[in-house]
């Protein structure tokens, strides 16, 4: 498929990754029109420090996507959804897994209604790489069982269930897309990098951590969203999940390490309890598969951890960056 000129729709656009995918996608030439969470600042996340003459490219639609009428009238005469909305924080779905249902499954399945009613000739379902718990094998494919670990896991696992569902019940275009550990500008403080780099360059020389050893499969921002252009473009992955995944993995201590290394060497790390996840909750490795994402796309990974560590650093160094960062709380 042909992007270009394809009039499409990024729900969480304000966020972390759909704030890069928008920018991507107009790269593209695509017509975009960016779904962000309504409220009384009209702030629109990330997208109000895009340039203005990006802004006037795109079309700014403020809603709640737990509102089925609010989803279906922004999709009127979208070809191409993009849903990435979503609650994610996973220590906070302990205590709100409410909402956690609401948000992810509740407006998927307004996603996915409307979809089918407008006729909408393609949707991705953005999953996590959280649905598959702890290895059970290495490396993860599409076929790992599902393990709900925690609320959030839990309500991810309900959404790309409702997508399948979907597709084999009426035929619905829709693909789900799973992103392993994306780091990068613009990551939420309650992620564990953007918590490492905050502490560092707000001069805290021990900083606080949780568990040192579980695994991640980490994957710098514009090689997710790449991912997710080229499995929309391709013809051959309708009614599939697929990985989007560097196939390596790297302990939560040792990318702590690198991370000192590249701005304060002489720092060390303190473990905090409350950083910790309950230990049957805790996901100890994830290692994904990346060879369906190969075999189906032109997806190539164009950064490794070095590289794409080094470019959020640098972006975190920007001192009206690092401002909206409060590295000395924990944000849950």
């Amino acid at each position: 498929m042909n992007l270009k000129n394809k009039k499409v729709l990024v729900t969480g656009a304000d966020g972390f990754i759909g704030s890069h995918l928008v920018q991507a996608l107009l790269n593209e030439g695509c017509s975009v029109k960016a779904f962000c969470y309504y409220n009384s600042f009209n702030s629109w996340g990330w997208m109000d420090t895009f340039p203005k003459e990006e802004l006037n490219r795109i079309e700014v639609f403020t809603g709640d996507i737990r509102d089925p009428n609010g989803v279906k009238t922004a999709m009127k005469d979208i070809e191409i959804v993009f849903h990435l909305a979503a609650l994610i924080a996973i220590p906070y779905s302990y205590h709100s897994p409410d909402s956690y249902v609401d948000t992810n499954i509740r407006g998927t399945l307004n996603i996915l209604q409307a979809a089918r009613d407008l006729k909408t000739e393609r949707v991705l379902v953005t999953s996590t790489s959280e649905i598959y718990g702890t290895a059970q094998y290495i490396p993860i494919d599409e076929k790992h069982p599902k393990q709900p670990q925690s609320p959030y896991s839990a309500t991810k696992i309900g959404a790309d269930c409702m997508a399948d569902s979907f597709y084999r019940s009426f035929n619905l275009p829709v693909t789900i897309v799973r992103p392993f550990n994306t780091f990068g500008p613009r990551q939420s403080a309650r992620a564990v990098i953007p918590t490492i780099i905050t502490q560092l360059l707000k001069g805290m020389n021990e900083i606080e951590l949780g568990d040192l050893f579980p695994t991640r499969d980490l994957l710098y921002v514009t090689d997710t969203v790449r991912g997710f252009i080229e499995i929309a473009k391709s013809d051959s992955l309708n009614g599939h999940e697929i990985n989007i995944a560097t196939a390596s993995e790297i302990s939560i201590g040792d990318l702590a390490a690198e991370i000192i290394r590249q701005i304060n060497p002489n720092a060390t790390i303190k473990k905090d309890q409350q950083r910790m996840r309950p230990e049957k909750s805790e996901v100890y490795r994830l290692f994904g598969d990346n060879k369906k994402l190969l075999e189906h796309t032109n997806w190539k990974q164009q950064f490794n951890l070095q590289q794409g560590l080094h470019e959020t650093i640098q972006w975190f160094r920007d001192s009206r960056n690092l401002e909206k960062y409060k590295a000395e709380i924990y944000n849950v």
